[in-house]
């Protein structure tokens, strides 16, 4: 797939680690200008200097995308410096405090609703009107498997991701005369810093999660998951809209 992105211009959030991080790589290899987005900005900076020591282009853009201020200045940014956006993919999640559904804060829940479901809802406000006006545009959703099936003690986390998946289908559809193409990945348990952060190095959780899986025990790479979104911002992909692909190993086939 060497240059499927060749001369676009991709915005990529969550970019400082994980599949964000994995995708900002993989696009640049293939050819795109890299716009990477995300809260923290040491790892922000960490992940461009990795792609241009590579030769690639990229450049780090600390934003809070749940900010709807700041997200309208970001596109309005690129914008006036690249002329176009070609394809977005908005990556950003938290998991939320375990609890029962009667245990869960307000406070939890809302958070856990702005950053995965508000934020998309941003990104694509301000994506989609610079996509209508070059006649073309690709965004990639980052859902979960979670989105599909119920989860027993993370109900703003599954509520989140399934909100996840209908935005992505009304988008795909409203915007599909455009010329636009919208869909979502639903990764499965994918090794990353994200969840490194909630197995908080318990055994028996990782062993949990690890016996739950299809693929021998074997959790998701980054770059597993970034691969998928990629083939969905290229022109490979050109009639595809409105999909939730599952990137899970069989998961929720089960």
């Amino acid at each position: 797939m060497a240059g499927t992105l060749s001369a676009k211009v991709a915005f990529i959030s969550g970019a400082g680690s994980g599949i964000g991080r994995a995708s900002a790589e993989l696009f640049a290899a293939e050819g795109a200008q890299i716009i990477a987005v995300d809260i923290d900005g040491a790892a922000l900076a960490e992940t461009v200097s990795k792609i241009q020591q590579q030769g690639y282009g990229a450049e780090a853009r600390e934003c809070d995308v749940t900010d709807e201020g700041a997200v309208k200045q970001l596109i309005g940014d690129i914008l006036a410096k690249y002329g176009r956006l070609d394809c977005a993919f908005n990556n950003v999640g938290v998991m939320g405090q375990p609890a029962a559904l009667g245990d869960t804060s307000l406070a939890d829940w809302q958070r856990v609703l702005t950053v995965n479901l508000t934020s998309v809802f941003l990104c694509m406000k301000y994506q989609i009107p610079p996509m209508q006006q070059q006649g073309h545009g690709a965004i990639v959703n980052t859902a979960s498997g979670a989105g599909v099936v119920g989860m027993a003690t993370l109900s703003p986390y599954s509520a989140s991701k399934h909100g996840v998946l209908g935005l992505t289908k009304s988008a795909a559809l409203e915007y599909a005369t455009s010329h636009i193409r919208v869909n979502a990945i639903c990764p499965g348990t994918t090794d990353t810093p994200f969840l490194r952060a909630g197995i908080n190095g318990d055994k028996a959780t990782e062993d949990y999660l690890r016996s739950s899986l299809t693929s021998d025990g074997q959790f998701g790479q980054p770059m597993q998951v970034a691969e998928a979104a990629l083939w969905l911002c290229s022109d490979r992909a050109s009639w595809v809209s409105g999909e939730s692909m599952f990137v899970d190993g069989g998961f929720v086939c089960r």
